[in-house]
C-alpha cells in the first residue's frame, strides 16, 4: 500500500511543476503571436486564392459571352450585305419591303450586340481591376507569410530542444501529483494569462494577485498541514521553505 505524500511534498511537487511550466510559457511568449499570425495568414491566403480562381472563371465566361455577341454582330453584318445584294435582284415591291425589313432587323441586332459588348467590356474591365487587386494582395500576404514563417522557424530551431526537454520534465512531474490537485492546478493556469497557479507569499501579499495575505493564513501556510489557496484569486500559496529551501536553510 503506497504511503500518501505529505502536504509539504504535494506543495513541493506542485511548485516544481509550476517552475517547469513557467519556463515553457516563456518559450511561448518568445514565439509571441507568430503561430496564430501564420495560421491567420494561411487562412487569408487560401480565401484569396479561392476568390482569384472564381474571378478568373467569371472573366473567362464573360470573354466567351463577348465573343458570342461579337459573332452575332458579324453574322448580322454579313446578312445585311447579303440582303443588300439581293435588293438589286428584287422583282416587286413586296420582296423589296421584306428584304428591307430583314436589313433593319439585322441593323438592330448589330446595335444591340454592340451595346451589350460595350457593357460587357466595361464590366470585364472592372472585374480585371478586382482580379489585379486580389492578386497584388495575395502576393503581399504571401511575402508576409514567408517572412513570419522564417522568423517562427528560427525561434523553433533555437528553442525546440529546450522545449522538448521541458515538456518531458512536465509530463514526468505531473505523474507524481494526484489528479484532484492537477485539475485544480490546470484550471487556475487556464484562468490567468501569466499561467501562474502556484505562488509564494511576498511581502505579506499573494505572489499572483498581490492582495494581502493575513498573518494567520501565512502561519497556516508555513505549518504545511493543508494546501491553502488565495481567497482572492484561488492560486495555491506556498511558503519560502517550499519554494526556496536552500535560501531558508542558509538563513
Amino acid at each position: 500500500m503506497a504511503v500518501e505524500a505529505s502536504v509539504a511534498e504535494k506543495l513541493k511537487a506542485l511548485w516544481n511543476l509550476q517552475q517547469i511550466d513557467s519556463q515553457l510559457d516563456e518559450i511561448q511568449i518568445l514565439k509571441g503571436e507568430l503561430p496564430m499570425e501564420v495560421s491567420d495568414l494561411e487562412d487569408e491566403i487560401a480565401g484569396l486564392d479561392t476568390r482569384i480562381k472564381k474571378l478568373k472563371a467569371v472573366l473567362k465566361e464573360n470573354e466567351q459571352e463577348i465573343s458570342k455577341m461579337q459573332a452575332t454582330a458579324k453574322d448580322a453584318d454579313a446578312n445585311i450585305k447579303k440582303y443588300q445584294k439581293q435588293l438589286d435582284e428584287v422583282r416587286n415591291d413586296r420582296e423589296f419591303k421584306a428584304l428591307q425589313s430583314e436589313i433593319d432587323l439585322a441593323k438592330l441586332d448589330i446595335q444591340l450586340s454592340e451595346k451589350k459588348v460595350r457593357e460587357a467590356k466595361a464590366s470585364l474591365d472592372t472585374k480585371k481591376d478586382g482580379l489585379a487587386v486580389a492578386e497584388a494582395k495575395l502576393e503581399a500576404k504571401q511575402k508576409e507569410l514567408d517572412a513570419k514563417k522564417v522568423e517562427l522557424q528560427g525561434i523553433i530551431e533555437k528553442t525546440e530542444q529546450e522545449e522538448n526537454r521541458l515538456r518531458t520534465q512536465s509530463e514526468k512531474a505531473r505523474k507524481g501529483i494526484e489528479e484532484r490537485l492537477l485539475k485544480a492546478y490546470d484550471k487556475t493556469r487556464r484562468t490567468y494569462r501569466n499561467g501562474l497557479s502556484v505562488v509564494t507569499v511576498e511581502r505579506n501579499s499573494c505572489g499572483g494577485c498581490f492582495n494581502n495575505v493575513p498573518p494567520q493564513i501565512q502561519l497556516e501556510i508555513g505549518l504545511h498541514k493543508k494546501i491553502i489557496a488565495c481567497e482572492h484569486c484561488g492560486r495555491i500559496l506556498a511558503d519560502h521553505s517550499i519554494a526556496y529551501p536552500e535560501t531558508v536553510a542558509e538563513a
